[in-house]
């Protein structure tokens, strides 16, 4: 027994000394986590992602968290006896639903402040309105007017770097406003590219219901490691990447070719999907990174 103790203690202590290079590539950059799909609505898997983040601020990253939240605004939109309305798989919002998302998407934020507090790291939740943090302009659907959903224009991050440098964790809902500062709601993954690519950030991870993207989607034996975005262009435009990968792609390769170092997209129904990712040799998803960059993984 004793030495099957011993087994598992020298297990851990390999794996701290496999996160080590990692940590010393990444101490004090930024990364920021886009947090949605299952892991948002699954209480223990919340709890992890949290956890994950956490940590990831006490050895020394700076992270920031950018949240959806569809799911619960459908389920409030529905609880109040309105029917949700789609246009091109954009929520169409009109005054009610506005209102409705904003009080939903504040609660959310401020139940993951309150998860991130409650593990010692102190954490701020703000909205894209806070700081002029996030300026859009009326977003079209196929040239149809969908309401008030956002388009993001312009980013100022300085509250974000405030709240950094004065060793904050911010938790940022996607909400902005134009120039007549009337309010909108933002996809989540536009709003966290965005922020990313102001930011420089060295990582954006974006947690998913999806376990990264497939040569093949029908051939779970073709999970990508690691893409160039060259390499992923590629795929676009042979035609293996449709329905929400394509956005969530194109997305990826805007945010690198604006600076941010990887990109990383996770399971977020795995338990510490990001942990697994960032600090380990082989990772569990998909890392998309400049023709340029060295790959990281090693087999």
């Amino acid at each position: 027994m004793a030495e099957q103790n011993m087994d598992e203690l020298l297990a851990k202590a390999q794996v701290l000394i496999e996160a080590l290079p990692y940590i010393q590539r990444f101490n004090r950059k930024i990364i920021v986590v886009k947090y949605g799909g299952s892991a948002m609505v699954d209480e223990k898997l919340k709890k992890q992602v949290i956890q994950d983040v956490t940590l990831l601020k006490l050895v020394g990253f700076k992270p920031i968290i950018v949240h959806g939240g569809g799911k619960e605004i459908s389920r409030w939109v529905s609880k109040v006896g309105m029917e949700p309305v789609f246009v091109n798989g954009l929520r169409k919002t009109d005054e009610a639903t506005m209102e409705i998302a904003e009080m939903v998407l504040n609660k959310v934020n401020k139940s993951l402040v309150k998860l991130v507090q409650e593990l010692g790291v102190l954490s701020v939740g703000i909205s894209g309105k806070d700081g002029g943090l996030l300026k859009v302009k009326k977003k079209l659907s196929g040239g149809e007017d969908i309401g008030f959903v956002g388009e993001i224009t312009e980013v100022n991050p300085k509250i974000l770097y405030d709240l950094l440098e004065k060793d904050f964790l911010p938790i940022v809902c996607p909400i902005g406003m134009d120039d007549a500062y009337n309010t909108y709601n933002i996809n989540a993954d536009d709003a966290a590219c965005a922020i990313a690519r102001a930011v420089e950030a060295e990582k954006l991870a974006f947690l998913t219901d999806i376990e990264g993207v497939y040569k093949d989607p029908d051939d779970k034996d073709t999970l990508i490691s690691e893409l160039t975005i060259t390499e992923a262009r590629e795929l676009i435009g042979e035609g293996f990447i449709g329905g929400g990968m394509l956005p969530k792609l194109n997305n990826c390769i805007d945010a690198i070719e604006n600076g941010v170092s990887r990109v990383h997209i996770l399971d977020g129904r795995i338990a510490h999907c990001l942990l697994l990712e960032i600090f380990t040799n082989k990772g569990i998803g998909t890392a998309i990174l400049g023709d340029q960059e060295d790959r990281f993984y090693n087999e």
